[in-house]
């Protein structure tokens, strides 16, 4: 007799191979697209589970912070284009099918190459097309994790009309996944998602089931019976024509009743009426409904628009959970999905990109009047505590008290009023607090440097060398010697300095030879190059909290920006040596291209 793991018993079959339990088990029932698309069309609940949370993740949008003429012309271009409603629709297409995608159409002619933020230039977003993945097939799929893409197609194919399919870069395209696969090298043919009905299906179907149930219980909620002695049996013996007067009779009878609410019977024959019960039919209902909600991971009171249960009870806290989840697909799946097409619509808008540009998404949570006014008192109070204690310096407590009420909406517009008012009555900027003024706390934490943009680079010493060579390569113009340089940081957030560290070398010398490319980046013609102890500084400042404007680091040589620079197919990139001198610490300069010359 062999033996398990588990519980058993074996006098009331539990854990044996008569247990009815350990008979259960789940199967993958892959839903095929007409079934989904059915459901989507055919059940309002289906309907509901595809389209709440992809109208919720785009109904308010989001809130550029930039300059007001720079946000107007922003926001014109995500109207021109449609973006808003569009997004809505791709992601209602990744919950029905899996997956969609936005193709983003650009001046470019070749869709195959990779789509370039930093080539786009005002205008150049041209157009917006919805795709969902019974449009698109996919190339080729990354199958080595040491790549970067690993589980990701290396391009997409689309039918264009009547022309041949056209292959597509995965840069053009914003592409949206439905429910995610744990496991794609069992369960999955293609990087797409699952539908968010696969899972949900067979529980709307139940209650869509138990709905259609009460609703034929409904039409025998009353049963009239009339028992007649003999009925078989005279029916036997008298034919057609006992059941032609039998038919009439009961008509004569039903007709009676209805009209004068009289029945005539025969004294031996009786009459009843049977009604149903729909006492816990709601009841029933409701947990059904129940399980649709946990299955759709959407509050009852929003998707079937019923009132909490329970004494008490308003719902908000089911509906600040489900706003979360919404945040958390805002940020995590919609925002990392739009990062190059939201690259391309700040240029396309404003012509260049400004790196302060960014945007927050607006809170799904509208607090009332009354809430707003609460939170503005709470504020109001703890400042008020502050300037008690005498904390802080009693600008900076006005600062944040016109802030804190700004943001939190209990007074708008006070923040411009009060920049307004101190320029009108000439005492200066309220923002410009100097630390170490009169008014400081001798309890001042001194002990962390400031914080401030940083730009580190390292020159180029044998620049003199490599201008050569460029001239002999045909450019006409370069950067000057003595501005050719290699970045290795430029973190727009503010980063404390001292926390840096130092480099390990004051001077690099590359040797000849080695991975050498001449690329463009936007106007730019660089030559890349690798340099294993300028990639290591570059992370190292980067663990310091330093921001970076590219998905990765790739060391160059800026040699020129002139458009009529020769084709780079024809350059062979220059190949020797590479001298830096130590690191230079700077600033950020916002408007660095402005001071880019040429010779």
């Amino acid at each position: 007799m062999g033996y398990f793991d588990g519980f058993r018993n074996l006098v009331a079959n539990l854990g044996t191979s008569r247990d009815k339990a350990a008979q259960g088990g789940y199967f993958l029932n892959l839903r095929d697209w007409q079934s989904l698309e059915a459901a989507y069309r055919t059940s309002p609940m289906a309907r509901k589970i595809v389209d709440i949370p992809a109208e919720d993740a785009g109904r308010e949008w989001r809130e550029w912070q930039a300059e007001a003429d720079q946000i107007g012309a922003i926001e014109a271009e995500e109207k021109r284009l449609g973006l808003q409603g569009k997004l809505i629709r791709a992601h209602k297409a990744a919950r029905l099918y899996g997956g969609a995608a936005i193709y983003v159409g650009t001046r470019d002619t070749n869709p195959e190459l990779p789509l370039n933020p930093q080539s786009v230039q005002r205008g150049g977003v041209q157009y917006l097309t919805v795709l969902s993945r019974l449009e698109l097939s996919e190339g080729e799929i990354q199958n080595d994790p040491r790549e970067p893409g690993f589980g990701l197609p290396s391009y997409y194919t689309m039918s264009a009309g009547n022309a041949a399919l056209v292959r597509i870069h995965p840069s053009r395209l914003v592409v949206i996944t439905g429910r995610d696969v744990p496991s794609r090298s069992v369960t999955a043919q293609d990087s797409w998602g699952d539908s968010v009905l696969q899972s949900a299906l067979d529980t709307i179907l139940a209650e869509d089931g138990i709905q259609a149930n009460i609703a034929a219980l409904v039409h025998e909620a009353k049963v009239d019976v009339l028992s007649i002695p003999d009925l078989a049996g005279q029916m036997q013996r008298g034919g057609d024509v006992y059941t032609q007067q039998l038919t009439a009779r009961l008509l004569l009878a039903a007709q009676l009743k209805g009209t004068n609410g009289m029945l005539v019977l025969d004294d031996k024959e009786s009459y009843e009426q049977k009604s149903a019960q729909f006492a816990t039919l709601p009841d029933i209902l409701d947990r059904f409904r129940q399980k649709v909600s946990a299955a759709a991971q959407i509050p009852m009171t929003l998707l079937y628009g019923t009132s909490p249960a329970g004494m008490n009870a308003t719902g908000a806290s089911d509906i600040r959970q489900y706003y979360d989840r919404v945040k958390t697909i805002q940020s995590l799946e919609i925002e990392p999905a739009m990062e190059i097409l939201d690259e391309c619509l700040i240029r396309s808008a404003i012509g260049d990109r400004p790196v302060e540009i960014h945007y927050n998404w607006r809170s799904l949570w509208q607090p009332t009047a009354k809430e707003t006014a609460e939170v503005g008192k709470l504020i109001s109070e703890t400042m008020k505590t502050a300037y008690d204690m005498r904390a802080l310096p009693d600008d900076v407590i006005g600062r944040a008290l016109v802030n804190g009420l700004t943001e939190c909406g209990a007074f708008p517009g006070l923040e411009g009023y009060a920049a307004e008012y101190f320029a009108e009555n000439g005492d200066g900027d309220p923002d410009d607090v100097e630390i170490g003024g009169p008014g400081e706390s001798e309890n001042a934490n001194v002990s962390d440097a400031s914080p401030r943009t940083l730009y580190v680079r390292r020159d180029v010493l044998n620049a003199d060398e490599i201008i050569s060579w460029a001239k002999g390569q045909g450019f006409k113009m370069t950067i000057p010697a003595d501005d050719m340089h290699v970045t290795i940081a430029f973190s727009r957030e503010a980063v404390d300095w001292m926390k840096t560290g130092e480099a390990w070398q004051e001077r690099i010398e590359l040797g000849t030879g080695g991975a050498r490319l001449m690329e463009r980046f936007g106007d730019a013609r660089v030559l890349l190059f690798n340099s294993s102890e300028l990639a290591w500084r570059h992370e190292e400042i980067k663990r310091t909290g330093a921001t970076w404007d590219h998905p990765e680091y790739q060391p160059h040589i800026t040699i020129s920006y002139d458009a009529a620079a020769p084709d780079l197919d024809q350059i062979e990139p220059y190949k020797g040596k590479i001298i830096l001198g130590p690191e230079i610490f700077e600033e950020v300069n916002p408007k660095w291209m402005e001071g880019v010359r040429e010779t």
